[in-house]
Order: C-alpha cells, then structure tokens, then sequence
C-alpha cells in the first residue's frame, strides 16, 4: 500500500489540497457553522495547533476576531517546526535548514475546542501545507505532517479493503510528586489498590472533567505501578482516538501545573517498576458497521482468517515498528526489565499478557509495543501498513502462545534504539508506510538521539569506572 503520495488530483488540473482546505473553510455551510460556535464559545483566543513529529504540540495563539482570516490564510511556522527545531550533534538544523521555507498551517474546522481550564482559549488542529510560492509542490500537504499522513494511509486502507481501523489507547503514564508517594509492601505493587487511587483522586478527577468537556468518552481509570495511573476513554477511528491522546496528553500537562507535581510520559521512569506503556486495542470494522475479527455469536476465544492475516502482518512488521512504537532511547528500558509486563519477542497469545500481541477478548487484538512516548499518527500509519501488507499476502502469524513468553525463545525484538533503527530502514513496507520526507527525516531524529546518548557519560559508568582501578 504506497503512502508516499499525500495529495490527490483534483478535477482543476491548477487546484492545490491548499485550496481545497481553503475553499471549505470559507465558502460553504461549514464556514458559517464555525463562525457561530467560535461566536458563541465566547473565546478570545484560539491556539493553532501543530503536531510535531515527536508527538509534541507546537502553536501559536491569535485573537479570535482574526479568525476569518486564519480560515483562510492560515498561520505560518518555519517548517523545522516539525522536527522541534532540533540540530545534530554538529549544529545541522534538522528538517530543512535555517534556510528553508516556512509551512502553512490551515485549521480543520471540525476540531474547534474550548480549552475547560481558560474559557477565554480555544484550540484548532491543523494541517500543513506547503507555502503556494514554491514551485512545483506549492500547496501541496506538507510531506512531514504525520496527522495528514495518517488520514491519508486509512482512506487509501478503506478503499482498498473496505475496512476502517478503529483503536483505544491504554496511556499510562507517571504523577510525580512528594504529597501523592504511596507505600509499597516489599516485593508487592499497588496495582489497582484503591487507597493509593484515592491520594490520587483530585488529580484524575480533574483530569477526566477537562477530557469529558474536550471531547473524550471517559470509560475507566485505575492506578496501577507506583507513580502510574492509566485513564482511558472510548475507542473511535484511529485518527479520532490519535488527536484524543493528543489532547489527553495536554490536559494532563495543564492538571500538573494545577496541583504542582509533575506529569511525565516518560517510558521507564524508574528501574524495576513497570514501564510507562500504550498498547494500541485494536479492531477492524466493514461498511455494515461488523468487527471482522470476530464470528457474531460465538463465545470462546477466536480469530478469523482476516483477523490472523492482519495479525500475521502486524507481526511480521513487528521490529521494523519499533522505531515508531518505542521512540526514545529510555524506552527499550521496558524491554530490558523482563517480567513487568513489556514483551521480549515476537509472538502472540489468547489472553497472555506476556505476548507481544494479546487477543484480550473476541474482535480486539491488543498490540502492546507502543508505549507512552509514542507519536499516535506515525503508529497507526504503519499498523495500517503492516496490516495491508498481512491481508494481501495472507500471512500466518502462527499458533497463539499460552506459555510465559519471558521462558521462552524467538524472534527477539530490538532492545535499543540503535538496532529499531536499523530494522526501520531494512523493512520496505514500515519506511513506505511514511512519505519518503518523513521516513528519512524521522530516522535522522532517531539516529541523533541514539548517537547523543551514546556519547553521554551517564552516572552509572560513574558509579561503575570512576574508582574502580587500580
């Protein structure tokens, strides 16, 4: 499945995805619908909101009584913007150059919100685009916007196999913080304990207020390892569920500041506790609005033959995800502290928590490399790609697991980032998976982390080397 095309002719051989954003933003029903809710929101400001490729959220804020015009001209960033505006190890600005074009950035209009904490604030995501001066691609959707690319990847995914992914995240993530520490019995955890989840009760109430009032369906939450609660709110279409992690993520850092602890998405905060996961629930669904994973009435755990190609090919493309899916360098932490629950090697099970894919109940399969530093957008896109890829060759993902994956061999996944990079760029259908932009300028972010880490001297070779001779 290519993706490496985001924009789409049109029937005007000069009209640009630019101006068809434009066009629906400005001249139709929509137009006055978003004129009058912005209106009636009684907002002052709005942030126009662009997701990096870290998963971070870059912005600007402009009065709202401009909004007319950011409909249609947009706000403006230097396109590095994409990559944090991050310079390697030897001063190269990343993502394009101090010389390079600025990107526009175009607000969906369907994604208006009024931030719950500062009702004077509302927020757009928005899609990137090339500025129209440049030749050639001018207008075009800009090749380092992963949100677009995502949107992109599912719509080439449904036409292709009539199917949509629809996805719920499992975010947990640390509250740090010396009033809400909870004791733990040696060799014991408070996973699910209630009185550690009442210390932390005025947190994930507010937390669950702000995401209710921003859009998200709140289903559950529990406390789990020390420090680590998880939240989780209704599944959608994956698009639907990335922004909503998104936004997730931003109620979260605003709540800190609220209570004054930190919150911190950090995969392995702390040796031998859990990690900070993300598993991606996943399920397929047909234009009947049927989960083809699952046969309707039947009750024992299966998979159907759509839903084993699918898995073959999400397995298959397993190690080279790893990039995407365990993105930073303290990430493969997880996978070093064997036992707590992060998987060692390729394989799956029906209802083995110890597998790297787990089929946790009839039509959701449960992919559980991702963790809570992931970008959403690049994840989903090489699922999809991954998937595509297992239901056009039929792959087998073997038999299901019923042992503890810790005592047993196999395909081991990469256990640094060095080694998920190496497997990005040997596995054709996950680097495809992205726009050729992308694919490289994401690698290049990873391979300057990985190389700074690994020319950092850490306190542990101090503790080990500083004295250790004579």
């Amino acid at each position: 499945m290519s993706t490496t095309v985001l924009n789409q002719p049109t029937s005007i051989s000069n009209t640009t995805a630019l101006d068809v954003h434009k066009h629906l933003n400005t001249q139709s029903q929509k137009t006055e619908d978003i004129l009058k809710k912005v209106k009636d929101s009684g907002v002052d400001y709005i942030y126009y909101q662009v997701v990096a490729l870290s998963g971070r959220v870059v912005a600007k804020a402009v009065p709202a009584k401009q909004l007319m015009r950011n409909l249609e001209k947009g706000i403006q960033f230097h396109r590095t913007a994409m990559s944090d505006l991050q310079a390697t190890r030897a001063g190269v600005l990343l993502g394009g150059g101090v010389q390079a074009s600025e990107l526009i950035a175009l607000p969906d209009i369907d994604t208006f919100n009024v931030l719950p904490w500062d009702k004077q604030m509302g927020s757009f995501f928005c899609t990137a685009y090339e500025p129209e001066h440049v030749p050639e691609i001018g207008g075009q959707i800009l090749g380092t916007d992963a949100r677009a690319n995502l949107r992109h990847v599912h719509q080439q995914f449904k036409n292709k196999h009539g199917l949509t992914l629809k996805t719920g995240c499992e975010p947990e993530m640390s509250w740090i913080g010396d009033d809400i520490k909870v004791h733990v019995r040696p060799g014991a955890s408070p996973a699910y304990h209630m009185g550690s989840f009442e210390i932390m009760r005025p947190i994930y109430k507010k937390v669950m207020e702000y995401a209710s009032a921003m859009g998200l369906d709140m289903i559950e939450g529990d406390y789990e390892d020390p420090t680590q609660l998880e939240l989780n709110w209704m599944f959608d279409d994956c698009e639907l569920t990335a922004d909503r992690l998104i936004t997730y993520r931003l109620i979260c850092r605003q709540v800190a500041r609220e209570h004054g602890v930190i919150a911190s998405f950090m995969p392995k905060p702390y040796t031998s506790s859990m990690g900070n996961g993300c598993h991606h629930n996943f399920s397929l669904w047909d234009a009947h609005g049927d989960n083809v994973l699952m046969e309707k009435g039947r009750r024992e755990l299966h998979l159907t033959d759509v839903g084993h190609h699918a898995l073959g090919g999400v397995l298959n493309h397993a190690s080279g995800a790893m990039m995407v899916m365990a993105s930073t360098v303290n990430s493969y932490k997880r996978f070093w502290d064997t036992g707590l629950f992060a998987p060692s090697i390729v394989n799956w099970g029906m209802d083995n928590k110890s597998c790297t894919v787990r089929l946790s109940a009839n039509g959701r399969l449960e992919y559980k490399t991702p963790d809570s530093s992931v970008n959403p957008y690049l994840s989903h896109a090489l699922m999809l790609a991954a998937m595509d890829d297992g239901i056009v060759h039929k792959m087998d993902p073997g038999m299901p697991s019923s042992r503890d994956s810790y005592a047993e061999s196999g395909r081991v996944l990469p256990l640094t980032l060095g080694d998920a990079i190496k497997e990005f760029e040997n596995d054709s259908v996950m680097f495809g998976a992205l726009p050729a932009e992308m694919a490289n300028l994401y690698r290049d972010l990873k391979a300057d982390e990985w190389a700074r880490a690994c020319s950092a001297v850490t306190d542990w070779e101090y503790n080990m080397y500083l004295e250790y001779l004579p």
